[in-house]
């Protein structure tokens, strides 16, 4: 150890909020500085005091104090090693291999001493033989202080907090600490899961998860052996004696910082059970498809007529590649517009019984398109609480004033009308929404858009091929002769294509091509994609068995579920199976999945948070045996999975 002979200063600052008549610790940090130095650093601890992820703080103490040379001891840095892991619970466990390698004994009562951590300003420093808590005050703990890292002239202040510099310098300080073999820490910042642990055998080991994101629950245990030192030796070297720590060095990233945050945002999705994986399909999506090499009874699509492979299908959309190729090449606005195109603008109206038609080349294109030229800041939409998300996104790019009403409740719409009026106002919604399945009450939606003048549309993504005893929709189904100003629906779900569209008035079209942006920047689809459009659409004329069969599938699917002891209703193929926790209903799928049945797991932010659920989508083309099979599946997976 080298004596300093430069004067250098304590700078210790403290951050706290008051909070029902108690005091609530908010940050603290401490550097050790030559004098220059310090009115820099002071700004930014008071900076990093005034903006903490933990709130607001009412109370701010900046203290500074001449340290004589001759009192700070120079130490170097713990070797530093980082163990990646997965999710929390498996942090846990990495610090309980730590405790055995270390031969430290008592290891599940140790563990539990942590939750008793949390609310404590300093750490527990306990022996490790008896289990006795050695801190002369129990609520507060010991405080571990007087320490920083060498620093250059050159430094510069930082008022964003470097937690893996600030955990090293005490970390090595503590493991200087006569009679300490050890120390567990968990941060208790909400913004920060890594903690670490650490010894003179093993060094500083570095743990990246050991808490739930958004978590303010940490605190850390200083492992003391009685038989080695006094606590009074350890207590007096803990708070009082000066130590600068030399050779920290920069912990080594796997990903550049600037990527932290998406990754710690993942993280929170992994422990959440809310993380999203794709599987691959081998095959044509049909009834039974082949997916990770083996073949499956698929209960997840939207291809609710299963006309993706109809042999029609596949022999228009072969003779227009031969005749088209494939792209487009332009917006429809340049020279992307071709006769595929017209044509299957023609096709929709006529289906949709309306002047005109426009098509985009994605349902989610359409609606954020449709909506957000309609509207603009003068407006207000109002919108179904359960909207998709391409009408919500439509929302915010219209700028207007959003009015969100309870999920097909036409009373509260009504009320939410009166009270926020507007002679520009778009009242929008599912025609069958698409998590929940249920059919929105036209009749009474119409009769409010018409008498208070506003603006209706209803997005037919699902309905489309579905509703009526033709397929021809919502308006069959309920046999409304009225109109809604606009027609929105996709040609990717019954229709067995893709894209999306817009059907009503010649006038709303012709807006429409002038002033959606998504219309008017985009390439034009595929003419081969065109072609697969307009032929879906004669083949639901001309096959209107299908949709009989598809609603008859509807009513056994029901009632074989039923039989299963669950309590479910659908008009439509979506059917979902309410599971209501993340993990359980992530689980169910998974097993169904190992036993041949493919069902989506549908979890939050799709469904409100406690809604998880399966949601099973049927098609015309299921036989009654598939229907038997699945539900007998999905009702003894969910008695296994309780």
């Amino acid at each position: 150890m080298k004596e300093d002979p430069k004067q250098l200063y304590s700078l210790k600052m403290r951050a706290s909020a008051h909070v029902d008549g108690a005091e609530h610790h908010i940050s603290g940090a401490e550097r050790i500085l030559p004098k220059e130095q310090l009115p820099e650093f002071a700004k930014a601890l008071v900076s990093r005091g005034l903006n903490h992820a933990k709130g607001d703080a009412d109370f701010l103490n900046v203290k500074i104090e001449a340290i004589p040379a001759g009192d700070i001891i120079h130490v170097d840095a713990l070797p530093v090693e980082t163990v990646t892991v997965e999710t929390f619970q498996d942090g846990l466990r990495e610090v309980e291999r730590f405790l055995r390698e270390n031969g430290i004994p008592h290891i599940p009562q140790i563990m539990r001493k942590l939750d008793e951590t949390s609310a404590m300003r300093g750490a527990m420093l306990l022996d490790i033989h008896t289990l006795q808590r050695l801190e002369p005050n129990l609520e507060r703990g010991v405080r571990a202080t007087c320490m920083d890292c060498e620093r250059s002239s050159k430094t510069v202040a930082d008022d964003a907090k470097n937690h893996y510099a600030e955990a090293i310098v005490l970390a090595t300080k503590v493991m200087n600490c006569p009679g300490v073999v050890g120390e567990i820490c968990i941060s208790d910042d909400p913004d920060y899961v890594t903690g670490y642990v650490s010894s003179r055998r093993t060094g500083y080991r570095r743990i990246t998860k050991m808490k739930p994101l958004g978590s303010e629950a940490g605190g850390r245990i200083f492992l003391f052996d009685g038989n080695a030192a006094s606590p009074e030796d350890a207590i007096r070297y803990l708070e009082h004696q000066c130590v600068i720590v030399h050779g920290v060095q920069p912990l080594p990233e796997s990903r550049p910082c600037r990527l932290e945050r998406l990754e710690k945002k993942l993280s929170a999705l992994k422990e959440n059970h809310l993380f999203r994986t794709m599987r691959t399909i081998e095959s044509a999506e049909g009834p039974r498809i082949v997916c990770d090499g083996r073949s499956m009874l698929l209960m997840a699509s939207n291809s609710y007529l299963d006309l993706t492979a109809h042999p029609l299908m596949k022999q228009r959309c072969a003779e227009a590649l031969a005749k088209y190729g494939f792209g487009s090449g332009g917006s429809r606005l340049t020279t992307g517009n071709m006769d595929a195109h017209d044509a299957l603008e023609r096709a929709i109206a006529s289906f949709k019984k309306t002047e005109a038609a426009l098509v985009f080349n994605t349902g989610y294109a359409a609606n954020t398109a449709i909506v957000s030229a309609l509207t603009d800041a003068d407006s207000v939409i109002f919108s179904d609480e359960l909207n998709h998300a391409s009408i919500i996104d439509g929302c915010r790019l219209s700028r207007a004033r959003t009015v969100i009403y309870r999920h097909n409740d036409m009373e509260d719409l009504e009320r939410k009308i009166r009270e926020n009026p507007s002679r520009n106002g778009l009242v929008v919604s599912d025609a069958v929404f698409s998590m929940d399945g249920d059919i929105l009450r036209l009749p009474e939606f119409l009769d409010i858009c018409q008498k208070h003048e506003l603006l209706s549309m209803i997005d037919e993504a699902h309905s489309t091929g579905v509703l009526g005893d033709t397929g021809h929709g919502i308006l069959e189904h309920f046999h409304e002769k009225r109109q809604p100003d606009v027609l929105m629906g996709t040609l990717s779900k019954a229709v067995g294509a893709e894209g999306g569209f817009a059907a009503g008035s010649q006038l709303l079209i012709d807006f429409l091509r002038n002033m959606a942006r998504g219309f008017i920047f985009s390439t034009a689809m595929s003419p081969v994609t065109a072609t697969a459009a307009a032929t879906g659409l004669e083949i639901i004329e001309n096959e209107p068995e299908r949709i009989n069969q598809l609603h008859r599938n509807i009513r056994l699917f029901c009632d074989a579920l039923r039989q299963g002891g669950l309590d479910v209703s659908s008009e439509t193929p979506i059917i979902p199976v309410i599971v209501g926790d993340a993990a359980r209903a992530t689980a169910v799928a998974a097993q169904l999945f190992e036993e041949g049945l493919y069902i989506s797991a549908i979890r939050y932010p799709t469904v409100p948070q406690g809604t998880a659920r399966l949601r099973v989508s049927l098609m015309a083309t299921h036989s009654e045996a598939d229907l038997q099979w699945a539900a007998n599946r999905i009702c003894n997976a969910l008695r296994q999975n309780p």
